[in-house]
């Protein structure tokens, strides 16, 4: 046109041509387009298969008409097989309402959800807002429970990248998205001051909470990262994962026991950490409670070799992993937590900054209930619940992990800090949510029976002992607790400290003859408020 424009002129030449011209050949590209599409989509369609035929299609409703909503949307009027029939969407925001999506209407907000399900009668509602947080998770679940019909939530984005799942696939909500709460997300500024370039320690670094750290602490590019575990096996995954998958190469893996004095002399000596993170401990409440001497070995007189070698090679600072359940403790795990607590606040004031963090259960982590109540579903049931009033804290790994790195920017030496972590969880609740998030009903489809407190094992959770004051820290979900003397009333550090170590001298020597009671006594007369439950030694 332009040739013809700059020669001719348009002289003889009808312009309508040009405009004729141009719908053809739109028409004839994109019909060609159009119809290859078409047939595809008629041969992949299934042909005389009776069953495909007979079979009725779920009726459904997708909560979220952004674009996660518009993605499932699509791949099930694509693929045949899914066998839903999107009846609308149901959105929050205003200027969606009235409007369609691929000709599906948004039918109106969450708050009209139970009046769209009885008109439209709706078999199964689908969740996809992969960005809503965990309080509008809630509200929505809450809001799909009371209708009475099955619900089920888009997998995150970042499963749908990593390619472990599939848009058409959905999973059931993780009860990490009912915490009762929105995750915390820690003020972070100042880790990389005391991370980066640094040799860093961590005990225990096998477990759920010690490999999360680790996968924390390697985004602030350490120089040198220690791993340290007794298990072999995990010691080898966490060491292969850093290199192959993190990218770090400089992660020696040390295979040995926190207690073995001259092993940890040498790892010290060799590797000279500046930080460490103490982990290792074993965790389990009636498995301590029936071995309550390694609770002494490993708990105790490990995390005492640790910290005074820590102490004598100018560690800059040694965070202390430290638990709920050393709070009023009932069973023995608990109350050698606390002892572990009191060596910690002894030892502070001599150069090395020492600190502990405290928090409750951690959902995922090895032996965490959700694993276990999941595994019961699966294989029909019943759910095992120990008591209807129990109930416990909950936070998720990422939480606890960043939690243990913030208290290394906030500890001036003697601290234990808490996260404040909402309302407790009654667990009875939650066993009967993850079998409604199963689709199934509770004591209908899955019966839920009660076996009692296991050994050791108490009703409530606390996070705050008598004693202990609780201060505001920089940041508005971390507390921080400052006890007024080091050990039974000793203002004097080194006579608490002398006073102690005789103590945790003789749990050694009652360990030593495996003499269950005897250890119980002592660690009543090390902790006071500890009030041993009556149980049975398997020796």
């Amino acid at each position: 046109m332009l040739i013809i424009l700059v020669i001719k002129g348009f002289e003889g030449y009808s312009r309508s041509v040009f405009v004729i011209d141009c719908f053809m050949t739109l028409m004839l590209t994109g019909g060609l387009r159009l119809s290859i599409r078409t047939l595809f989509t008629f041969v992949s369609k299934p042909q005389n298969n009776l069953d495909e035929m007979i079979r009725i299609p779920t009726k459904v409703l997708i909560i979220g008409a952004g674009q996660a909503g518009e993605k499932i949307l699509r791949e099930m009027m694509d693929n045949y097989n899914l066998h839903y029939n999107v009846a609308g969407f149901i959105d929050d925001d205003p200027q969606k309402q009235g409007r369609t999506i691929h000709g599906v209407r948004v039918l109106g907000m969450i708050d009209h959800l139970p009046a769209v399900i009885q008109k439209e009668k709706i078999q199964q509602i689908l969740i996809a807002v992969p960005s809503a947080t965990g309080e509008e998770i809630r509200r929505m679940v809450e809001i799909c429970q009371k209708t009475g019909i099955s619900y089920k939530i888009l997998p995150g984005i970042g499963d749908l990248i990593d390619g472990r799942v599939s848009v058409k696939f959905l999973r059931d909500i993780s009860y990490e998205d009912l915490l009762g709460r929105s995750p915390v997300q820690l003020d972070i500024k100042g880790i990389r001051d005391y991370l980066d370039g640094k040799t860093i320690l961590v005990t225990g670094c096998g477990g759920s909470i010690g490999s999360e750290l680790c996968r924390q602490i390697v985004k602030y590019q350490p120089r040198h990262l220690i791993l340290l575990d007794s298990s072999e096996e995990n010691l080898f995954k966490i060491q292969m994962e850093m290199q192959n998958e993190q990218y770090h190469r400089e992660c020696p893996a040390i295979l040995g026991r926190v207690q073995n004095e001259s092993l940890m002399e040498a790892v010290f000596s060799t590797y000279k950490p500046e930080v460490v993170f103490h982990a290792a401990a074993y965790k389990h409440v009636p498995m301590m409670e029936k071995n309550p001497w390694q609770a002494v070995y490993n708990n105790i007189v490990g995390s005492r070799v640790v910290m005074e070698t820590a102490l004598r090679h100018k560690v800059e600072r040694f965070v202390v992993v430290s638990t709920d359940k050393a709070v009023r403790p009932t069973n023995v795990m608990g109350t050698s937590k606390r002892v572990t607590e009191l060596i910690m606040q002894c030892l502070q004031g001599n150069g090395t900054r020492f600190m502990a963090v405290r928090f409750g259960n951690v959902v995922g982590s090895s032996g965490s209930v959700i694993p276990f109540f999941r595994r019961q579903i699966e294989q029909g049931g019943p759910v095992t619940v120990t008591h209807p009033e129990v109930n416990r804290f909950f936070m998720t790994i990422p939480e606890a992990s960043q939690m243990i790195l913030q208290a290394g920017t906030m500890g001036e030496g003697g601290e234990i800090f808490i996260l404040k972590m909402g309302t407790p969880v009654k667990i009875l609740d939650m066993a009967r949510d993850l079998i409604r998030l199963s689709g199934k009903e509770p004591d209908v489809d899955i019966k839920i029976i009660f076996t009692g407190l296991r050994d050791g094992e108490k009703l409530y959770e606390e996070l705050i002992t008598v004693g202990e004051d609780i201060l505001p820290t920089g940041h508005e979900k971390v507390m921080v607790l400052r006890s007024g003397t080091c050990f039974n009333g000793f203002s004097d550090p080194l006579e608490g400290k002398k006073h102690l170590y005789r103590e945790i001298d003789e749990l050694v020597k009652l360990a030593a003859r495996y003499d269950s009671g005897g250890i119980k006594r002592k660690l009543k007369e090390i902790v006071p408020e500890y009030t041993p439950l009556e149980s049975k030694s398997i020796l």
